[in-house]
């Protein structure tokens, strides 16, 4: 759990009614399954996505409880494979779901939209079928780069994400449209890259906004993600 300066503050200030707090759909005591590939196993460690998002729940005292299934190199029969080990004898309340790059990127040895469809599907009707809330992710960029034939081809299955999650009745964040709009306005760095560290492997920044993009979905006010930025950046900065 991150230890900051700024964390008595954020909580006294959210309670002091200073920034208005939303209602969110996670509560209180919940578990949360993070399944994905190497971006989300990175997301567990301090100052990765999954971390910033449960801290910033647990500013709130929900007293969220976190299950980290990311696994570097993995595509969607693997996650298929693993979900009843990783996520459902785990029982959470929560899952999000991060799936598609290495479907794609891996080329010969991926997974090809038909059978990228089939397993999703698979794991949604699974998860859903336990009782558990689904939040799916639509892949990020592969490299920063929008009009490289990588991510031509990734548009095929996060459209896909997009229509399951209306289908489903399943909460989306659409990841890569917010990387696209936010390379936009973040300086590269001397290899081009702005959100990630190699085009595809999220850096702080990128750490930053995929946690703010899943919290919005989970009901954050924009005011109330200014702040837990903040707080995050502060936090970062100690380290």
């Amino acid at each position: 759990m991150i230890k900051n300066s700024l964390s008595f503050l954020f909580f006294f200030v959210f309670h002091l009614g200073l920034i208005a707090q939303a209602d969110v759909v996670i509560q209180k005591g919940d578990k949360i399954a993070f399944l994905g590939d190497s971006i989300t196993q990175a997301g567990a460690k301090p100052g990765g996505y999954c971390q910033l998002i449960i801290h910033t729940l647990n500013q709130r005292d929900l007293k969220v409880v976190p299950r980290y299934a990311g696994i570097s190199g993995h595509k969607s029969n693997q996650m298929l494979a693993r979900l009843e080990k990783d996520v459902l004898s785990h029982k959470p309340q929560w899952m999000t779901l991060s799936c598609g790059v290495n479907d794609v990127w891996h080329g010969k040895r991926g997974v090809e939209l038909e059978d990228y469809k089939k397993n999703i599907s698979s794991i949604v009707n699974q998860v859903q079928a336990a009782g558990i809330k689904v939040i799916l992710l639509t892949s990020t960029m592969i490299k920063e780069d929008q009009s490289n034939p990588l991510n031509q081809k990734l548009k095929d299955y996060n459209n896909f994400l997009l229509q399951l999650s209306k289908d489903k009745k399943c909460l989306l964040a659409d990841l890569n449209g917010t990387m696209q709009e936010t390379i936009k306005t973040i300086p590269k760095d001397n290899r081009g890259n702005t959100v990630t560290t190699d085009g595809v492997h999220m850096n702080s920044a990128g750490n930053m906004m995929m946690a703010k993009g899943i919290l919005a979905i989970m009901g954050f006010t924009a005011d109330e993600l200014k702040a837990a930025e903040k707080d995050w950046a502060n936090s970062l900065g100690k380290k």
